[in-house]
């Protein structure tokens, strides 16, 4: 399926609908099979032992796998997350977290996303897998 949305687009719908984090996320790579984003893990995302809290790691699941959507989809600002499964599998040190994300299927009412979320500094392990499912409003 072809890109309806290209980086430069996705990162301009992010800073214009999404103020409030726009600074938080990058978009590293965007393809027709997969958007890719980083995280900056700094102090505000950590939990107590040194570790990206959970909570960030899902938020950049979240932003990854919506922008994923919207690269095929294009603007829709009202699609929203139904569903959600995180497995965290390492504990990820602060720095440059990022997430990939593939398209797994875009229907007319649900897309399904799926993607891997690792540390920069150390690639080769995925700190977490996500699945997250999206409710696309009609047109």
């Amino acid at each position: 399926m072809d890109l309806k949305m290209t980086a430069e687009d996705l990162a301009e719908f992010l800073k214009r609908d999404f103020t409030q984090v726009a600074d938080d996320f990058e978009f590293v790579e965007v393809t027709p099979t997969h958007v890719t984003m980083a995280l900056a893990a700094e102090d505000k995302h950590l939990r107590p032992g040194g570790t990206v809290s959970g909570p960030a790691m899902f938020a950049l699941a979240d932003v990854c796998a919506y922008f994923c959507i919207l690269s095929k989809l294009g603007p829709v600002a009202l699609a929203v997350t139904t569903n959600c499964s995180i497995d965290f599998m390492r504990k990820p040190p602060p720095g440059r977290l990022l997430c990939k994300m593939e398209l797994l299927k875009l229907g007319r009412v649900l897309a399904v996303t799926e993607g891997r979320l690792y540390s920069e500094a150390a690639p080769d392990k995925p700190v977490a897998r996500a699945s997250l499912t999206y409710s696309i409003p009609p047109s």
